[in-house]
């Protein structure tokens, strides 16, 4: 999606919120009656369905109907939509909407198209029930049938609209890139770059924490809480601003300058998934120490540095061209001779072959293992995982 910064007035702010009010309204309602279905209650109510009641319930309540009721069908088409998505397993379960979180709405058709540039940098969108907002050009419009309105926790309005851009061509060069992700350095490249994705600096992170404090002091419900809450949702965003920033100038460059592009294939998911809680045997209502606080830093570092959103934008760019490696052992085979063994790894930063003697950075060996596409079946030699009561056994190469 092409995404621009909005900038409303304070009296089509308010419009905003209150059609982002209604489709939230809608969705949750839609929701509530999806979730009242049971094996001999029979079948909720589909679109159609809810279409219909959305008309009687705008003629009864004069709030709802000075709303949009494009935005509001539109909430229903959405929610059908992820139904099916759900049912058809690539999706998640369809989730309750809350205010201050999920702000937005989106509007299809014809009404979508009216859009107007005011000037080399300025343009504007009409918004049914608000009127015409302006919006900043930071690139060209794309020619789209929908469009997506939405206010982040800053305060910040944006408009997205569904244009999906055509994929980088190849160089065709024949040259393939390893990239190896990490907490310390953000991506190493198998041509020895070290990339590292901005966040905040020194003083903004104090800052953050002295707000945090502050908001740990402040009484729930009132005004300075909330002002409070605003200041740290900026400083959230604008490293997530920089974040977003560096994996679009990375994913760029790395389409353009490479035929293929080879990362590890790491679930994400359970990777930043809170650890369990310890139950103590000895002590009924206790829990054993879990590591939970060193996770939670490790999970914050993963997410930090992007690595999902890094791969996700480098499939959209490169299509065809992304390949997933089994990272199993690539930190610790050396890329030289192919011995494979704990104690290569001297420290997090260093790899030093205790078979040949090569030195070099830690990460830049892993990408190089795993732009040479090495998973554990194509190693010189693998470790096999055996039980205390076999001898360790290495399989060797044919």
């Amino acid at each position: 999606m092409s995404r621009f910064r909005m900038y409303p007035t304070p009296a089509q702010q308010a419009a905003l919120l209150q059609q982002c009010r209604h489709a939230r309204y809608v969705w949750n309602l839609a929701l509530e009656q999806w979730s009242m279905w049971t094996r001999d209650g029979g079948p909720t109510p589909g679109y159609v369905e809810q279409a219909r009641q959305l008309t009687e319930a705008r003629a009864a309540f004069g709030w709802l109907r000075a709303g949009s009721q494009t935005v509001q069908q539109q909430a229903l088409r959405d929610f059908d939509q992820a139904v099916r998505n759900f049912y058809a397993g690539t999706h998640r379960r369809p989730t309750w909407r809350k205010a201050g979180l999920h702000e937005g709405f989106r509007i299809v058709g014809p009404q979508a198209g009216r859009v107007e540039q005011m000037s080399r940098k300025w343009a504007r969108v009409l918004v049914p029930k608000v009127g015409w907002v302006r919006f900043r050009l930071s690139r060209a419009v794309p020619e789209a049938k929908s469009y997506r309105v939405t206010r982040d926790r800053a305060g910040r309005w944006n408009i997205a609209f569904a244009a999906i851009p055509p994929p980088i061509s190849a160089p065709c060069t024949g040259e393939v890139v390893g990239v190896d992700r990490g907490v310390t350095v953000s991506a190493a490249l198998s041509t020895g770059e070290l990339l590292s994705c901005p966040g905040l600096s020194e003083r903004e992170q104090e800052r953050l924490k002295q707000l945090q404090h502050r908001l740990a002091r402040c009484r729930r419900g009132s005004n300075r809480r909330r002002r409070v809450k605003a200041a740290i949702a900026k400083l959230h965003a604008r490293a997530g601003d920089r974040r977003k920033d560096w994996v679009e100038k990375t994913s760029t460059s790395l389409a353009q300058r490479f035929d293929v592009i080879r990362v590890e294939d790491l679930r994400l998911a359970q990777m930043t998934r809170r650890p369990k809680p310890k139950p103590d045997p000895e002590r009924p209502g206790g829990y054993l120490p879990n590591r939970r606080r060193a996770k939670a830093s490790l999970n914050r570092g993963i997410l930090g540095n992007g690595w999902g959103l890094l791969v996700q934008r480098l499939e959209h760019k490169a299509a065809g061209r992304v390949e997933k490696i089994n990272p199993a052992y690539t930190s610790q085979t050396c890329s030289v001779c192919g011995h494979c063994a704990p104690e290569n790894r001297e420290n997090q930063a260093v790899f030093r072959c205790v078979a040949c003697g090569h030195r070099t950075n830690a990460d830049v060996n892993a990408a190089v293992n795993i732009a040479a596409g090495r998973a554990v079946s194509a190693r010189r030699e693998t470790p096999v995982r055996v039980s205390p009561k076999r001898e360790p056994q290495h399989a060797t190469s044919a």
